[in-house]
């Protein structure tokens, strides 16, 4: 059954911004003074959501082009069960998701898709960074955009 990722307003720069600075203290260990009010945000969790359906979903998903063979469609399903089961934790428990969606990010970015020219997971992060924050301030200067 294919993760489908409901319509939605893109991320603005500010959410992509809070998103990976949340993701990058905690991998650098120096989360702890911001997480108590970091878990207790519920809109955190759901920008951590978008944010691993955007790193997530590209990855895993059958490319409509190339002939799907049995491990592109366990890949796929696999990126399924994951972004499933982070949007249940959001919706769910928003107050303990935004941990735990951010250390699935981090392991997702460590153990699946390292960077040949990025070997420091920090460095990883930053590319993903400074790609979505292109995407979030291409879609606001867009005519007709939402300001």
């Amino acid at each position: 059954m294919p993760y489908l990722i409901p319509s939605r307003t893109p991320l603005t720069p500010g959410q992509v911004e809070r998103g990976f600075d949340y993701l990058q203290a905690l991998q650098m260990g120096s989360v702890a003074p911001v997480a108590g009010r970091a878990e207790a945000d519920p809109e955190l969790a759901l920008v951590l959501l978008r944010l691993a359906e955007d790193i997530v979903w590209p990855v895993t998903a059958v490319d409509g082009e190339a002939d799907p063979c049995a491990d592109s469609l366990a890949l796929d399903e696999v990126g399924c069960v994951l972004l499933s089961a982070l949007r249940d934790w959001a919706r769910n428990s928003p107050s303990t998701a935004v941990l735990g969606i951010s250390r699935s990010i981090i392991r997702f970015a460590v153990n699946v898709i390292p960077d040949p020219d990025h070997a420091d997971t920090a460095d990883t992060l930053e590319t993903m960074r400074d790609e979505r924050l292109v995407v979030a301030h291409a879609v606001r200067s867009a005519p007709g955009a939402h300001r």
